[in-house]
């Protein structure tokens, strides 16, 4: 299965196929010098399959977790591009969840202002949503995403197969990613989580949730209108995130409770939090509303003292509200 992201010269294909990481070199000249960014969570298996497609492969293997994407793990990707003689013409590889394709995409685009990289990513939370639309970043302390660049991959490749190693905890927490798309733009794909099996419809949600990102993409790359749709949650989420100092509650998690007060239509809600339940997600953790309305004032969404929210009034319409930050806190518990 293929998806095409038209964005002019910079566009690229999604692949979906089990076990494509076998097949990379196929599809993606390897036949350079290639760095695999990947972390302590992901197999070692599967950077060895993916090196010994190359002819001159490196790898580098950060720790776990929101904390890589630092100025300080950003400079040791690059510093190791640099000693191992790296050129614009060679290539990166994000092997790994969304952090790992911030990361890696962040240290492509800034590397002598620009080398290839491919994403290959290997969470649901990546797969669904991340990996694809080019948004590369790394946090600043406690503010997430606030240094980054929009960069396009030269190619995502995602293999099922993959998300057998991930903890169904994670395996949840990305799929937050997906009932949203469902939330602001498909109407069927909230009703396969309400009304199927969610396992065993994965690769339906995956390729619905892609085909909404890729729709919107197309439509504005550089989040100047409608591309602001797909942060819906993300807001009130990333303050959460911020507060829990990016550990304790996972981005799906904190989108979760972020997009709840954002529903104005109390049935919907219901829905959503019945859905939720379904897929283990807690929304009722407990939080300091003004430390977090604190962490949403940093937000790259605020222009000066007014923010764009995103609504729903109706499932799959998503509606931007542009209001006085002060009045964000009347959506905080």
């Amino acid at each position: 299965m293929k998806l095409r992201i038209d964005l002019k010269e910079k566009s690229y294909d999604i692949h979906i196929e089990k076990g494509i990481l076998y097949r990379i070199k196929e599809y993606i000249d390897l036949n350079r010098k290639v760095m695999i960014v990947t972390d302590t969570g992901v197999p070692q298996k599967y950077t060895d399959i993916l090196k010994a497609q190359c002819s001159d492969g490196y790898s580098i293997v950060v720790e776990q977790g929101e904390g890589a994407k630092s100025f300080r793990v950003f400079e040791e990707v690059c510093q190791k591009l640099l000693e191992y003689g790296f050129h614009r013409k060679d290539l990166v590889i994000a092997l790994g969840g969304g952090v790992i394709g911030d990361l890696a995409g962040f240290s492509a685009a800034s590397y002598m202002r620009g080398i290839d990289f491919i994403n290959i990513p290997t969470t649901t939370l990546s797969q669904i949503d991340s990996s694809i639309g080019g948004k590369t970043a790394i946090n600043l302390g406690d503010t997430k995403n606030i240094i980054g660049a929009f960069y396009q991959p030269k190619g995502v490749f995602i293999d099922p197969e993959v998300l057998e190693t991930l903890p169904k905890r994670h395996y949840y927490n990305g799929l937050v990613e997906a009932l949203k798309a469902g939330l602001i733009y498909d109407k069927k794909l909230f009703e396969i989580f309400e009304e199927k099996d969610i396992e065993s419809s994965l690769q339906e949600i995956i390729y619905r949730a892609l085909l909404v990102k890729k729709d919107v993409v197309e439509k504005d790359e550089r989040e100047e209108n409608l591309r602001k749709i797909l942060n819906f949650g993300h807001t009130i989420g990333h303050g959460i995130e911020g507060f829990f100092h990016l550990k304790d509650v996972l981005h799906g998690e904190g989108v979760a409770m972020g997009m709840l007060p954002m529903i104005e239509n109390e049935e919907l809600r219901e829905r959503t939090k019945n859905i939720l339940k379904k897929m283990n997600i807690d929304t009722e953790i407990k939080y300091d509303c003004d430390k977090v309305f604190e962490l949403m004032l940093k937000d790259k969404k605020a222009d000066q003292d007014k923010i764009t929210l995103v609504k729903v009034r109706e499932l799959g319409k998503a509606e931007l509200v542009k209001v006085p930050m002060e009045e964000c806190k009347n959506y905080l518990k």
